[in-house]
């Protein structure tokens, strides 16, 4: 298929909640999951795509970030997993874009995930890097409600364990 004609195709995605948007071909396959899924039921066929494990209200972000990012280069395989990993630093619309909630950000990471969308997955988890950074254990189980389950003398251990972690 021609790159002109992909641009005014479009791809049916229905959600978990029976959402159905029509997207083009170009924000659609943003997602690898997608892109796939498209090869995989062939060019000829009109059908909708299936995204069971995400909601209408996720989607509706997650494809604002695709629409705003269509144009941005394929990551190269593997080879940019150093870069990708190396900051935390985000562009300042993504930072813009992932000022939401924590329960939208965490469901925006597992959108990301499940769409295979590593871009997205990137800002999400170093927006969530970045909201631990400095922060001590206690300050981020309050801040993301988890309950300590570990024993004064278990939490002894593990710190002592992981001594070598601590002073980066």
């Amino acid at each position: 298929m021609s790159t002109t004609e992909d641009k005014t195709r479009k791809v049916k995605l229905v959600t978990s909640d029976n959402e159905e948007f029509e997207v083009d071909w170009e924000v659609a396959t943003r997602s690898v999951l997608i892109k796939h899924m498209l090869e995989d039921i062939g060019e000829s066929e009109e059908q909708a795509i299936p995204l069971p494990n995400v909601t209408a209200n996720v989607l509706k972000k997650v494809l604002e970030w695709c629409e705003h990012h269509r144009k941005d280069p394929e990551p190269a395989p593997e080879s940019s997993d150093d870069n990708r990993k190396r900051t935390l630093e985000i562009g300042d619309w993504d930072a813009k874009f992932i000022q939401v909630d924590q329960e939208m950000l965490f469901e925006i990471i597992l959108a990301a995930n499940y769409l295979d969308i590593k871009a997205l997955l990137d800002v999400g988890c170093k927006t969530v890097a970045n909201m631990i950074k400095g922060k001590q254990p206690e300050e981020i189980r309050k801040m993301f409600n988890i309950v300590n389950d570990f024993t004064p003398e278990e939490e002894a251990q593990i710190k002592k364990e992981n001594e070598w972690a601590e002073d980066r």
